[in-house]
């Protein structure tokens, strides 16, 4: 298998995860779908120094996220001088619980880039090493980090606010 067959094998074995990293990032699917492509290059060009030191997930995570950022401050620079509008996901509106995730989109919506990035490791069932390794924190540091953000969340998707 040659270097392409085998980056492309890798990557739709994992397009999931890219496919969530974009979707924390970036509200509309227009938006998701480039930033997905993005991504996808991005790593295509990271992919020849990739030393297997690591295993691919965790460092498709790391270009994933790397990109995504990058690629959101550039989207909010742009609309920043286009519009003053807040920017928030897009909840899936078929479910029943459509108004709490909405909020809870919302709240994560406001939460600083490195600690969206350790949301989404944790949804994915990333074990506490995994996701220092990706964020390139220490174990404990994730442990704080993870209950800040839970509090942080508990209370700004409580019912009386």
């Amino acid at each position: 298998m040659n270097l392409e067959s085998e980056f492309l094998a890798l990557i739709a074995a994992n397009e999931r995860l890219i496919r969530r990293v974009c979707v924390l990032y970036m509200d509309a699917s227009d938006e998701r779908e480039d930033l997905f492509q993005e991504v996808v290059c991005q790593a295509w060009r990271s992919y020849a120094g990739f030393r297997a030191d690591a295993k691919f997930t965790t460092w498709l995570y790391r270009v994933a996220l790397n990109t995504a950022i990058s690629y959101h401050r550039k989207k909010v620079r742009r609309r920043k001088v286009e519009s003053h509008g807040r920017l928030l996901h897009e909840p899936p509106t078929e479910d029943p619980y459509a108004e709490e995730v909405a909020l809870m989109y919302a709240a994560i919506g406001r939460l600083s880039k490195v600690d969206k990035a350790l949301v989404l490791l944790y949804l994915d069932d990333r074990s506490y090493e995994e996701m220092a390794d990706v964020m390139g924190m220490t174990v404990g540091n994730v442990g704080v980090r993870l209950n800040r953000i839970r509090k942080r969340l508990r209370d700004d998707c409580a019912p009386d606010k």
